[in-house]
């Protein structure tokens, strides 16, 4: 039995934060770059050549990527022969959270009531907690913007659904983004197990990597239904809505097909580490 002090995983957390908001993800940044060398629309390209530019400055002044730094999502992966001593590991992870961005100057964007709202906070986050073999913690730092955040959709498909009418559901869902949620865009794509369980399928999709071209039949299909909506970077038109699509599936019962979309913006932040 390995054992990890609390302490460790709220520094590690604490340094997360800033990274996740200050550098641009490797694989969407090469995305842009080569939205940019395929883009035909002046506007459009002139925005993602600004999206780029920000990219680099952010990360070498160590600022945040965009003002929104999210509702911070955390997901772990801990060995199931680790053992959490000298403190709590979900009070660490959230004074991580606090610290991280109180450092980082980094904006608190959350309330505690959902319905009677208040002064907003850094926290508490969102954690997923996965139990794996080895002895090791794996820690995922996912800011998310609720600009994206607000565009997710669910549907609960009957299992006779053709593919056909699954893609039209996800297409349609970014369709009703348009330009509201800051393309081009990263779709997170769950199908399968509960409501609840392909909404979380379809926000784990968006931490794998954007693969553009080589990716699977069904979200290369999809991608480019999606960048023929010409909404184009930031509602300007064009030939890049979307960067890529990433589908994540899971086992479901009998009697239904849940498919959920999760869309993320252009900044596509996250940050993850071993301990």
């Amino acid at each position: 039995m390995r054992e990890i002090p609390a302490d460790k995983i709220r520094v590690a957390v604490s340094n997360l934060c800033a990274k996740a908001n200050f550098s641009l993800r490797k694989d969407v940044l090469q995305q842009l770059r080569l939205a940019y060398k395929k883009e035909t629309n002046k506007k459009a390209k002139k925005f993602l050549a600004a999206v780029i530019a920000n990219a680099f400055v952010a990360e070498k002044e160590k600022i945040a990527i965009c003002q929104d730094t999210g509702l911070p999502i955390v997901f772990l992966e801990i060995g199931q022969d680790v053992r959490i001593v000298r403190g709590d590991l979900k009070q660490a992870i959230n004074k991580g959270i606090e610290d991280g961005y109180r450092k980082a100057y980094l904006r608190n964007s959350i309330v505690l009531d959902p319905l009677a709202r208040g002064v907003s906070k850094f926290g508490p986050a969102i954690i997923h907690l996965d139990l794996v073999k080895g002895k090791k913690i794996k820690i995922t730092i996912f800011p998310k913007g609720f600009g994206c955040e607000n565009k997710s959709q669910l549907k609960m498909f009957k299992p006779t659904v053709s593919i056909e009418e699954i893609k039209k559901f996800i297409v349609e869902a970014v369709r009703s983004a348009g330009a509201d949620a800051c393309p081009p865009y990263i779709v997170g794509v769950g199908i399968g197990g509960t409501a609840d369980y392909s909404g979380l399928l379809a926000k784990k999709a968006l931490l794998k990597p954007v693969a553009g071209i080589k990716i699977r039949k069904l979200e290369s299909e999809l991608l480019k239904m999606i960048n023929r909506l010409n909404i184009g970077p930031m509602g300007l038109g064009g030939k890049v809505t979307c960067l890529g699509v990433n589908i994540e599936t899971a086992p479901t019962h009998i009697a239904g097909l849940p498919v959920s979309v999760n869309i993320s913006c252009h900044a596509l932040r996250s940050a993850t580490t071993e301990l």
